[in-house]
């Protein structure tokens, strides 16, 4: 718990950044840079890794360590990833299924991933990954690599996309997750990492909810007026945990301009997610739970009316209260279910140094000691 906040991360990732998981060498090896470029140089340097163990096959064991041992974390989803730049998607469904399977009560949930362009093979995939991980969304992806080459989809497309919201409402999956604003490999993507598409398929799909992935990093206005308007609209954090850490002000930025047509009711509309092993998900918890709007900022905040201070209630609901809402989590059940388990540790017990629990932390500590 974070400071008697219980935490729950709507987004982990067990990454496989190693260059034989490249199906499209070029493009994954763009991918992974990125990914790497984004978490190598934080402003504590306990939170750097070396290249070789970033740029690894993390395992589901890594994900719970980093994120349940090192972290203030109290319960996180899991999500595979349908990026066919990577042989696995990048993180394999099976990694999910070992997660929920072993560690039920800490990763209550995994999305499915499927990729839309794939046609009745995505269909196909949905339900398999339907019996499997019994998820609580579908993750999706605005560009794939499934014919070896890079090709768009629109999320309001009805031939491509619409078959596959179908299917997870049959299946009993009501959430959907988009990646969004954020461009992944040197592709080009025309309008595809616009949130402006969700608008067409959140209402058409209005028992659905949609999360928008990294929403506010890129399109900032056209993501406040969307979760303005429509109540079946959330934005998922991930990566703004990074940007908290390093440019705060930044970071206040794009929540006030996340709220600036909607108000503070916005704030009930998003959920925290760390991305692990995207990045170490400890020192981001930590500054948000300090973090405040800078006054200068809250002066101009606000299209319509002023925007208040974020207050503790605001955080709480960031933090886990909004993503139990919307998918229908008893968080005072799932706070008693952790109690005593191997994660567990009892109130004001201190946590292990970063990285200091993974498969290649004997690697991390000798590379560290080489720079110290």
């Amino acid at each position: 718990m974070l400071d008697d906040l219980f935490v729950l991360d709507a987004v982990t990732h067990a990454y496989n950044f190693d260059s034989a998981n490249y199906a499209v060498h070029r493009d994954a090896k763009l991918i992974a840079d990125l990914s790497y470029f984004m978490a190598r140089n934080p402003p504590d340097r306990r939170y750097a890794l070396p290249g070789e163990v970033y740029l690894s096959d993390w395992s589901a064991e890594d994900v719970a360590n980093l994120v349940f041992r090192e972290s203030p974390t109290d319960i996180a989803v899991m999500h595979p990833l349908p990026i066919s730049a990577f042989h696995d998607g990048l993180v394999s469904v099976e990694k999910a299924a070992e997660a929920v399977s072993r560690w039920p009560n800490r990763f209550i949930g995994a999305y499915a991933a499927v990729d839309p362009l794939t046609g009745v093979s995505a269909v196909r995939e949905l339900e398999r990954q339907a019996q499997l991980l019994n998820p609580l969304g579908v993750k999706l992806y605005p560009n794939s690599w499934a014919t070896g080459q890079v090709a768009l989809w629109r999320m309001d497309d009805p031939k491509v996309a619409f078959p596959v919201y179908e299917k997870a409402l049959e299946l009993g999956i009501r959430h959907v997750a988009v990646h969004k604003a954020v461009p992944i490999g040197s592709v080009p993507v025309g309008d595809s990492y616009s949130p402006s598409d969700i608008e067409g398929a959140a209402a058409a799909f209005p028992d659905l909810s949609f999360e928008i992935v990294h929403g506010g990093m890129a399109f900032l206005d056209e993501t406040a007026w969307l979760l303005s308007r429509f109540d079946n609209i959330y934005v998922n954090m991930e990566i703004q945990n990074i940007i908290l850490e390093r440019r705060p002000r930044a970071f206040a930025e794009i929540l006030l301009g996340l709220a600036r047509i909607g108000g503070k009711r916005m704030f009930r509309k998003l959920f925290w997610g760390s991305g692990t092993t995207l990045y170490h998900p400890r020192p981001a918890l930590e500054a948000f739970l300090e973090f405040e709007f800078p006054e200068d900022l809250l002066d101009s905040a606000g299209l319509f009316a002023a925007l208040p201070q974020l207050t503790l209630e605001d955080k709480k609901g960031i933090l886990g209260g909004n993503y139990a809402r919307v998918h229908g989590i008893d968080l005072d059940a799932a706070r008693k279910a952790v109690i005593g388990d191997e994660f567990w540790r009892e109130p004001g017990a201190g946590l292990p140094e970063p990285y200091s629990t993974i498969s290649h932390a004997a690697t991390v500590d000798s590379w560290r000691a080489a720079r110290a």
